[in-house]
This record gives C-alpha cells, sequence and structure tokens, in this order.
C-alpha cells in the first residue's frame, strides 16, 4: 500500500439541491462494437439515469458527477504488479472475459474499457462519503465484487468495496474525527466509523472483498449467493460471517423469507456504522449468469426492505448496482430507486456534519 492519497480530489461536497445520486455519461463503456460481446449491458448506467431523469426525480444539475480514481488511489488498495499487469492487453482480456481484446491495443483498452471502471471506482469511494454526509447514497455503477487488491476477474477490473471502506477508515478513523449526525434536528448521535456491513445480494459471491477482509473483525460480510456457479471460492468463503448460499431457481417468496430472516440476524449481531449493499439484479428470472428466478416486484421489495432497515436504525447505506445481464435491468434499478424516493426513504430530509 501507499501513503493516504489526498481525499479531496475523489471526496466532493454536494450541495443542498443534490440528491446522493453518482453518475456520469463516462461510465458507460463504447468500444468499437465490441462491448457487444460481452454479456453484460454495458450502457446500462446510461439507462438508469435517462429513466430516473425522465421521471423528474434527478437532473443533469442535482445528479453528483464523480472524478476518476487515479493510480494514487487505486495503491491504497491494489498492488503495484497488478496494476502494471493492466498494461497487457492479454491480462484485461481474461479479466473481461472478451478474447478478441487481446488483439486491441492496451492503450484503446485503457481509454475505452478501463477508464470507464475508473470513474465507477471513484464514485464508489464518494457514495462512502456522501452516506456520511446524507444518510445514503446511491452510485449507479460499482460494485465490482470480484476483484480483490491483487486480481481481477468476472468482469471486475478494480476493487471498488475495497478502496470504498479502505477510504472511509482512512479517513475517519474513531482516534481521530467524530462526526454529529442529526436525525430531525433534535437527536444526536456520536458517529465515526469503525465497523462496515457488507450486504451481497448479487446472484454471484463476492469472493474479491472477501479475500481482502479475512480475518478482519471490523468487517461483517453478509452473502446469498447461488451457490452452484462462479466462483465458488471455498477460500475466500472463510471471511462471510452471515454466508447464505442458495439453490437454482430460487424465487419471490423464498428468496425474500431468505434475506429478510438473514439480514435482521446479521444486524442483531453486529452494529455498523455504515452499510455498503450490493445490489445486483442478476437475481432475476431468466438472467442466465444469475440461475435464480426473482421477479422484478421481487428485487424492488428486497432493496425497499434493506433500505428500511438501514434507515430505520439511522446507519448509513450506500448503494453500488453491480451485477445484471439483462436488457430490462436497467429499467428494474430505475424503477426500485424511483420506489425508495416515493416512500421517502431517500430524500434530503437527513443530515451529517463533520
Amino acid at each position: 500500500m501507499s501513503d493516504i492519497p489526498a481525499m479531496h480530489t475523489l471526496y466532493l461536497n454536494i450541495t443542498k439541491e443534490q440528491l446522493p445520486i453518482i453518475y456520469r455519461k463516462e461510465y458507460n463503456v463504447k468500444f468499437c462494437g465490441l462491448e457487444k460481446l460481452h454479456p453484460f449491458d454495458t450502457k446500462k448506467y446510461g439507462h438508469i439515469f435517462k429513466i430516473l431523469t425522465d421521471s423528474g426525480m434527478i437532473s443533469h444539475k442535482t445528479v453528483v458527477v464523480p472524478n476518476e480514481a487515479k493510480n494514487e488511489h487505486l495503491l491504497l488498495v491494489h498492488k503495484k504488479k497488478y496494476l502494471k499487469s493492466l498494461k497487457c492487453s492479454f491480462k484485461v482480456a481474461k479479466i473481461a472475459e472478451i478474447a478478441p481484446l487481446i488483439l486491441v491495443p492496451n492503450c484503446l483498452i485503457q481509454k475505452a474499457y478501463l477508464r470507464p471502471m475508473r470513474f465507477q471506482t471513484g464514485g464508489s469511494v464518494l457514495a462512502g462519503k456522501l452516506a456520511l454526509d446524507r444518510g445514503w447514497s446511491i452510485n449507479i455503477g460499482g460494485g465490482f465484487h470480484h476483484c480483490s487488491a491483487s486480481k481481477g476477474g468476472g468482469f471486475c477490473v478494480y476493487a471498488d468495496i475495497t478502496l470504498l471502506i479502505q477510504f472511509l477508515f482512512y479517513h475517519f478513523p474513531k482516534q481521530v474525527r467524530s462526526n454529529i449526525f442529526k436525525i430531525n434536528k433534535k437527536i444526536e448521535l456520536q458517529f465515526q466509523v469503525q465497523k462496515v456491513m457488507i450486504v451481497d445480494l448479487d446472484a454471484h459471491q463476492g469472493n474479491g472483498y472477501e479475500a481482502d477482509f479475512k480475518g478482519n473483525d471490523n468487517i461483517y460480510i453478509m452473502d446469498v449467493y447461488n451457490k452452484w456457479i462462479y466462483p465458488k471460492d471455498i477460500r475466500a468463503r472463510q471471511a462471510i460471517k452471515k454466508n447464505v448460499p442458495i439453490d437454482y431457481n430460487t424465487s419471490d417468496e423464498l428468496y425474500l423469507k431468505t434475506i429478510k430472516k438473514n439480514f435482521l440476524e446479521a444486524l442483531s449481531e453486529f452494529k455498523p456504522n455504515i452499510i455498503i449493499y450490493n445490489a445486483g439484479t442478476d437475481i432475476l428470472a431468466g438472467d442466465r449468469l444469475g440461475g435464480l428466478s426473482v421477479s422484478e416486484q421481487g428485487i424492488i421489495s428486497r432493496d425497499e426492505f434493506i433500505f428500511h432497515q438501514a434507515i430505520s436504525r439511522k446507519i448509513p447505506i450506500v448503494m453500488l448496482t453491480s451485477g445484471g445481464y439483462q436488457k430490462k435491468t436497467a429499467r428494474i434499478i430505475a424503477n426500485s430507486i424511483l420506489n425508495l424516493y416515493e416512500l421517502g426513504l431517500i430524500n434530503n430530509s437527513q443530515e451529517y456534519y463533520f
């Protein structure tokens, strides 16, 4: 690891008019058509943003635009050897699972593929800070849970979840900084980042950050995943405190019952200062990579339950959109965010003061 990078380049302050929803057009990957060879909808982020703006919930003026995570930021987590390896087109092609990238000059890969991932990573880091400011945040991107400090995989190049958490630990340690959390301007609670809960509800096991946080008692990981699919990382599972493997074709009733039971148990076992919610939508019925059978309404109900539990307990929450491999995924994510907004679970009424 390098010295602590300057926080101000990624940690931005936002206006009262802005909602802590993070996005920029550079999130979307455009690569001369090569992106069409990938199962991931690389323009999903733009589609989500358009639906939210068309609804009137956000606009170009109210959305939060993040900065790119640079080498000095990435080195807080990643090893120099790993970042250097990304200058090899073969290495990137292997992580992205797009074989033709082997033939593409690396300078083009850096610009068209890795740079969008670095912007999304910067968005995830910023989301941590904004959740402390406002009580919640949503990065319309990120959630690269298969990438660890020394190894990428499963389409994930940068360890944004590990980086987000390490930034919080470095910049908001208990012995250095204490924050005041004002709720409805009446109740004041002392706040600092000391304990973090990761709730990973993507269909795949989050083996990247699990490898990074193995043995760390300040991190509580709840991971609900299809046990029969990638990555089947038995070693990384040792880091999971609430391990919830599920079967193929699990549908709404059993899925939501399982989520509710285990999340409530997790919150009774561990009192986090912040929750990192990896809200993958590859659990959707018909997603060939997820192998589950949850409906659109099931996803919306899942997100609503997670946010309700966090907000009602006054625990800041970060949402990352993570995996989801169908064209209709973007609309489902947008509809879920709109539902949270309409219910008042995400708004500008909560304020944090450093």
